[in-house]
């Protein structure tokens, strides 16, 4: 079992999660599989995506703006992380669904 292709994926930071759609070498172009992992499931075993918030100064009274930095993680990390949480997890493997 191996993530062939990410299709897309995205860290939802107010829920905490990576929303990824994905196949693995043994499914067809037909299907895709769908899941939410937490990112504390990441941190487990190693892997940070949590892109962290900056602080900065805009006004001179001291008022923060939150400012969210880009997310600098690409697929091929993001395929190794789900192939070390799937071996891992096995059971959390989602079921191919037609596209």
């Amino acid at each position: 079992m191996e993530v062939k292709e990410l299709v897309s994926f995205y860290i939802n930071e107010s829920l905490q999660t990576l929303d990824v759609t994905f196949r693995l070498t043994r499914d067809s172009d037909e299907v895709i599989r769908t899941d939410q992992i937490d990112l504390e499931e990441a941190e487990k075993l190693g892997y940070n995506f949590d892109s962290g918030i900056i602080t900065e100064n805009y006004e001179e009274d001291d008022d923060f703006d939150e400012v969210y930095d880009d997310i600098n993680v690409d697929d091929e990390e993001i395929k190794s992380f789900l192939n070390d949480y799937y071996f891992e997890n096995l059971k959390r493997l989602p079921k191919p669904e037609l596209f």
